[in-house]
């Protein structure tokens, strides 16, 4: 194979096992949790969109979560699930799109994680200004800037990692088309690209971070001073259940790409993958509403 990303034309993942007996075992069990996936954030986006009591905020931003999980698990799974059946080869246009579109779905989430702490910080903080603070416009301005945030990073990283040279083999130690295995797998100088990913995705990740432990300090030190027990504990269970996805979604995020290459040991990486690809997805509408 020359020395040209031209000369591939297919990828071949690796997947998560070759033991046949263990492949059609998980192939039920990733579908049961992708069936619950599609069930749970469809659901969600239905209920909200019909229930006229729900257009508030908080359900506006937790409908888009649920758009994004959807978005991105069904970048992933469905082709790992065909995997399991007809065998792990991808063409090299696809793997582009699903990493494309996985990098973009998964960005938008991290900038609404952000959004919905902010509109908590009002909610429990600013009670009197909430309607005047958290309007449509300011929602849609939050959304809007997700989704253009989370699909301009992906075209910087989709354009970044596909000009390498993949001249030593095709074969991608991963179950889905990600940057780190990409990169393991070229033969050009990865300095660049690895510095890049990290900075632009620490840059992304440290900003959403600092928005939510700036709001949730405020809501703690708000919810301290409430004389109300009722009200502590109501807005403790509210922030409990947005701060154990929070902690999900970024902890396997920065275990994934915030260390060096050579730092990467694969099998710990897929099964962090497994995490937040498909496991996120399906816990999101459960944990967040």
């Amino acid at each position: 194979m020359e020395n040209s990303t031209v000369q591939v034309t297919e990828f071949i993942l690796v997947g998560l096992t070759d033991d046949p007996k263990l492949q059609i075992k998980l192939f039920i069990i990733f579908s049961f949790i992708y069936l619950i996936t599609l069930l749970g954030n469809l659901g969600m986006i239905n209920l909200i969109l019909l229930d006229s009591h729900l257009h508030t905020p908080i359900y506006f931003f937790l409908s888009n979560l649920s758009l994004v999980d959807f978005g991105y698990s069904s970048a992933v799974t469905p082709k790992v699930m065909a995997g399991f059946l007809s065998g792990e080869i991808i063409p090299y246009n696809a793997c582009i799109t699903q990493f494309f579109f996985f990098v973009a779905f998964i960005t938008v989430e991290n900038f609404l994680l952000a959004s919905m702490a902010y509109d908590r910080y009002v909610a429990v903080c600013k009670p009197l200004h909430y309607t005047t603070t958290m309007t449509t416009g300011v929602c849609a301005r939050l959304i809007i800037g997700s989704y253009v945030c989370g699909f301009l990073n992906a075209s910087i990283h989709t354009g970044n990692i596909f000009r390498l040279s993949f001249c030593r083999a095709n074969v991608v130690d991963h179950f889905f088309c990600d940057a780190p295995p990409l990169l393991a797998l070229s033969c050009s100088d990865n300095y660049i690209m690895e510095m890049v990913i990290f900075l632009v995705v620490g840059f992304n990740d440290l900003f959403s971070v600092l928005v939510i432990l700036i709001s949730y300090l405020f809501i703690f030190i708000t919810i301290l001073r409430m004389h109300s027990s009722e009200g502590r504990q109501k807005a403790f269970s509210a922030c409990t259940s947005h701060l154990t996805a929070v902690s999900i979604f970024y902890g396997t995020g920065i275990f994934m790409y915030l260390q060096p290459s050579s730092s990467h040991a694969m099998d710990t990486d897929k099964i962090a993958s497994v995490f937040y690809t498909m496991i996120i997805p399906m816990l999101n509408p459960v944990v967040s509403a």
